[in-house]
């Protein structure tokens, strides 16, 4: 089931800015090994999905996996060969903004080798580039 919030205020958001380098969620505060940004995006819930299935699969189920990020903002979009006016479309898809710098996924308890390989196969389902990281190269 994709990623999307229970409950938000309001359904339709504007939006909003992709600039600037992350501020938040830039460290390595759970697992050994970590995925980071390069670009800035919107990544579509189908993607964090798609992203975590390999991770997990590749992982074959063993150590843990933290997922930095969520997809929290609602993306509209109107009917094909609808006319102009009459509105903003109905929200389609919830992205999460990410930002050059951001944590995406984090892994613990499985070998430098076995995470290496399991996040280039979640960076592959990605819309950009990304690095990996250890916890040690990350300060």
């Amino acid at each position: 089931m994709p990623l999307m919030p229970k409950r938000v205020k309001y359904r339709k958001t504007q939006r909003g800015s992709r600039a600037g380098k992350a501020s938040r969620n830039i460290n390595i505060d759970f697992g050994a090994f970590a995925l980071q940004t390069l670009d800035r995006a919107w990544i579509t819930n189908t993607q964090i999905e798609a992203a975590r299935v390999a991770l997990t699969r590749n992982m074959k189920r063993k150590g843990k996996l933290w997922i930095r990020i969520f997809p929290d903002k609602s993306v509209t979009a109107r009917p094909p060969e609808t006319r102009m006016g009459k509105g903003k479309g109905a929200p389609e898809y919830w992205v999460a903004t990410v930002r050059p710098g951001n944590i995406l996924f984090e892994l613990d308890g499985v070998p430098e080798s076995v995470a290496r390989e399991s996040l280039r196969l979640a960076a592959d389902k990605l819309p950009i580039r990304t690095k990996f990281l250890t916890r040690h190269h990350a300060a």
